[in-house]
């Protein structure tokens, strides 16, 4: 075997360490992407490198990002402000064949977010199937990466609510959980399918009752930009805690818990591309989206909108409503949302917006809040 150099043995134990050790979440990567990180790693490995070097280097890609910031509010006449550390999250990809993946997920400010395998059933890209711990696939907005997302709350009220991620019932998910779905695109990517079955549970939790929860989602993309989408979920949830809006459900109970969403995203005019800042479309998102928690229902929708305006910098408009009972007035919420954002590079930029929430009589009074953000990606 050829001399190896200690560059070599540094890239090698790089890429062998990030494969095994505890890693990453959610965010979605393209192919020039992920061709530029293979070049990069390339270049860490000299021509004369072993064979076994190279084909480890050509496997495996790594991505992370960072968010942390600054909030002020005045809910409950409390004028609360701290800093604060969200997320800090890096993943690795691992091509273990021409058809079968490995993605693995840690978040050093929560824990482990996804690991799930990837095998492709087709020649094509019509017919997947994935197992493991991932995002559900309910609503538009859920799948998404906070990365990716405008809003410092990355969610709106009612998707955050529903998808899990801060349903006091359920126990706070985070969008995750354990299952099987099977995935695809079909009439050259046109239409896009998910149909999955998952524990119902949430993120690192084995089952806890006998019920498993069935979703759908379904995408349609007339054109370059487009996408309508429409999903579902149909399980039984089983309480961690409780409600004040929802008082039947007590901890231990299972419940019925089903959920809906109608939705569409236009993106369109590219803008501002850089050699350190990607072409960044205006960007039009509203979605609908409803459930029900044993007797009671709920529901909401929201319109987000982003603009690139000059040398980076977009200006964010959002507004949100939920209704957590819809049999008893008092349940809801409205929040409006204006703010700025500059893209120092690629994937680091910082985002700066200010809120106002108008609430229901059972939500407390209406309150102000201003959220300042620095994301850092690789």
């Amino acid at each position: 075997m050829k001399h190896m150099t200690m560059k070599t043995l540094l890239a090698a134990l790089f890429l062998l360490s990030g494969s095994t050790a505890v890693m990453a979440t959610a965010a979605q990567t393209d192919s020039t992407q992920v061709e530029t990180d293979h070049a990069l790693l390339r270049k860490m490995v000299k021509d004369d490198s072993p064979e076994w070097v190279k084909d480890l280097t050509s496997r495996f890609t790594f991505y992370g990002y960072m968010q942390g910031g600054y909030e002020w509010n005045d809910k409950d006449g409390t004028n609360a402000n701290s800093f604060n550390f969200k997320r800090a999250i890096v993943w690795v990809n691992a091509r273990i064949t021409d058809r079968w993946s490995f993605r693995y997920m840690h978040n050093f400010a929560g824990g482990p977010l996804e690991f799930y395998m990837d095998y492709r059933i087709t020649k094509s890209s019509a017919l997947n199937v994935r197992v493991g711990q991932f995002k559900n696939a309910l609503t538009l907005e859920n799948p998404m990466s906070p990365s990716a997302l405008e809003l410092v709350d990355v969610n709106s009220q009612i998707v955050t609510y529903l998808a899990g991620c801060s349903d006091p019932i359920s126990g706070l998910t985070s969008g995750r959980d354990l299952g099987l779905k099977i995935f695809g695109d079909l009439f050259n990517g046109h239409f896009y399918y998910e149909a999955a079955v998952m524990n119902g549970s949430g993120m690192n939790r084995l089952d806890d009752n006998r019920q498993k929860d069935y979703l759908l989602h379904l995408e349609y993309r007339p054109i370059e930009g487009l996408r309508f989408v429409a999903s579902g979920q149909l399980g039984t949830g089983h309480a961690r805690g409780t409600a004040a809006w929802n008082p039947d459900i007590q901890i231990g109970d299972n419940y019925r818990r089903d959920r809906y969403s109608f939705g569409a995203e236009y993106k369109f005019g590219q803008y501002g591309k850089t050699k350190l800042m990607a072409a960044r479309p205006i960007s039009l998102r509203a979605e609908w989206v409803g459930g029900r928690d044993g007797d009671v229902g709920n529901r909401g929708g929201y319109l987000t909108v982003c603009v690139p305006v000059w040398n980076g910098i977009d200006i964010i408009a959002s507004g949100d409503y939920i209704d957590y009972n819809t049999s008893v007035k008092g349940w809801h919420q409205t929040n409006a949302t204006i703010g700025l954002q500059y893209w120092i590079l690629k994937k680091c930029r910082l985002q700066l917006q200010y809120t106002h929430a108008f609430c229901g009589e059972f939500r407390g009074e209406d309150y102000n809040r201003i959220q300042a953000q620095l994301q850092v990606g690789f």
